[in-house]
C-alpha cells in the first residue's frame, strides 16, 4: 500500500530555505526559474512539528555528530552537565569502534548518528552502572532494531569503518526509508527580490543615519509538494507494530499540512496554510506518482482563476489525465478549506469533478476519511503479501 499526498500551497514573501549565499532556494524546471524548498528542509519542518510529536509518545529520534556529549549527559541524568572522565571513557569506545571524530572538538564525531533517545538513555544507564566492558554494551543498545517513527520514516544513513567494539554492526546501521519527499518548487515562474532594510539606535547621539543597514533576499511563491509512504516499508521498519505505523501515517499527514519550515520566520512570518490537499491510497496499483508535471508549463502570473485557482486546476487536470492514461487506481480524497478549491477537470468538453475523489472542508474529517481507507487497506496489504 502506498500513500501519497500531494498539496498546494502558497507562501507569502519569505526565505523559507536559504542556499549558501543565504538566498532562497530556486531551480530551473520547465525552462524557468522556479522557487524551491528541499526536501530535508519539509522532512525536518515535519518531524520536529507539534503534529507529528503525537506519534512520538513511545520514542523519538535524536540526529547528531555530539553523541559522546549526549551518552555522557544521559549518564549524569537530571539535566547535569557532563562529567570529564566519562566523555574521556566513552569516546574511546567510539574511536576504538572506527568512528572518526571532529579536529576541532575531540568529542564531536565526524558523521551525524541517528538513534532513538531510548538508545542514549540506555547507554548512558550503563556508563553509569560501570565503566567495564562498555563497548559489548554500545554496541548491544546500537545494534537492537529501535522502533521509532521518524527514523522509520526518513530512514538511517551512517557509514563509517565498523571495527574493535563495534564490528558487529556492520550493516546494522541503516534502515531504509519509508517516506520519499519531493523537493517543493513554484507552479510558475519567480524573481527572487532584495529587502534593503535598516534598524534604528533607540539612543539618540550626535551621528546621524541608521544604527545597522543590510539587504536580505526573499520570493513569494504557490508551491506544489509531495510526499509518498510505503506502508510495508514503515511497518517493516516499526517491526510490525500495526498501531505505531497507523499512527505514525496519521501524524505525518497533519504535519506535513500544518507544518511550515522556520527559516526567518521571524522577519517575514509565511504561515500559510495549504489551499488543496490531495490523498492518495493506493491498496492495488502501487505506482508512486509525481505531478509536478502539471507544472512543467508554468502557470501565468494572471489568469481567470487566479494563481491559486489555476495551480489547483493544473493539478486537477493532470491527475485525471495520468490516472486514466495509466490505469492507475486509488482511494482519492481532497481537502481545501470550505471546499473553496473543488478539484476539477475537463472530459470531453465537460468540466466535472475528478474521478473518484471525495471532497471535504473540514480537515479533521478529511484525515479521518483517509485513515478509514488506511485501516481497510493494511489488511488486504497483509493478505496480499
Amino acid at each position: 500500500m502506498l500513500i501519497e499526498i500531494h498539496m498546494i500551497q502558497n507562501h507569502s514573501p519569505s526565505n523559507l530555505n536559504r542556499d549558501d549565499l543565504g538566498a532562497p532556494k530556486t531551480c530551473i524546471f520547465g525552462g524557468v526559474t522556479r522557487a524551491r524548498i528541499s526536501s530535508q528542509c519539509l522532512k525536518r519542518s515535519i518531524r520536529r512539528s507539534p503534529e507529528f510529536a503525537a506519534a512520538l509518545e513511545k520514542d523519538g529520534g535524536v540526529r547528531t555528530r555530539r553523541l559522546i556529549e549526549q551518552i555522557a549527559r544521559a549518564a549524569v541524568g537530571d539535566g547535569g552537565g557532563p562529567r570529564e572522565s566519562d566523555l574521556k571513557a566513552i569516546q574511546k569506545i567510539f574511536k576504538d569502534g572506527g568512528v572518526g571524530l571532529d579536529k576541532s572538538d575531540e568529542y564531536r564525531s565526524d558523521i551525524l548518528f541517528f538513534l532513538p533517545q531510548s538508545a542514549i538513555n540506555d547507554m548512558g544507564a550503563a556508563v553509569k552502572a560501570s565503566n567495564n566492558d562498555l563497548g559489548t554494551k554500545f554496541a548491544k543498545v546500537i545494534g537492537e532494531f529501535v522502533q521509532t517513527p521518524d527514523i522509520a520514516l526518513c530512514g538511517r544513513m551512517t557509514e563509517f569503518d565498523a571495527k574493535g567494539p563495534f564490528a558487529g554492526l556492520k550493516g546494522k546501521f541503516t534502515v531504509e526509508a519509508a517516506l520519499s519527499a519531493a523537493h517543493a518548487i513554484s507552479t510558475h515562474a519567480v524573481i527572487t527580490e532584495v529587502d534593503y532594510f535598516t534598524a534604528a539606535d533607540d539612543v539618540a547621539g550626535t551621528d546621524a543615519g541608521a544604527g545597522h543597514v543590510n539587504e536580505a533576499m526573499f520570493n513569494s511563491a504557490c508551491f506544489y509538494k509531495h510526499f509518498s509512504i510505503d506502508w510495508e516499508q514503515l511497518l517493516a521498519n516499526l517491526g510490525d507494530d500495526t498501531a505505531l505505523a497507523t499512527r505514525t501515517v496519521k501524524c505525518f499527514i497533519e504535519a506535513a499540512v500544518k507544518a511550515n519550515p522556520s527559516g526567518k520566520q521571524h522577519a517575514y512570518a509565511a504561515f500559510n496554510p495549504p489551499e488543496g490537499v490531495l490523498v492518495e491510497v493506493k491498496t492495488t496499483s502501487r505506482t508512486p506518482m509525481n505531478y509536478a508535471n502539471a507544472f512543467a508549463d508554468p502557470v501565468p502570473e494572471k489568469s481567470q482563476r487566479g494563481l491559486i485557482g489555476e495551480s489547483i486546476a493544473r493539478l486537477g487536470q493532470y491527475v485525471h489525465d495520468v490516472a486514466n492514461g495509466y490505469g492507475i487506481e486509488a482511494e482519492r480524497f481532497w481537502f481545501s478549506p470550505s471546499n473553496r478549491h473543488p478539484l476539477k477537470c475537463v472530459d470531453g468538453n465537460q468540466e466535472k469533478d475528478v474521478d473518484g475523489v471525495s471532497s471535504d472542508g473540514k480537515f479533521d474529517e478529511f484525515v479521518g476519511k483517509v485513515m478509514n481507507v488506511v485501516n481497510t487497506g493494511k489488511t488486504s496489504a497483509a493478505v496480499n503479501s
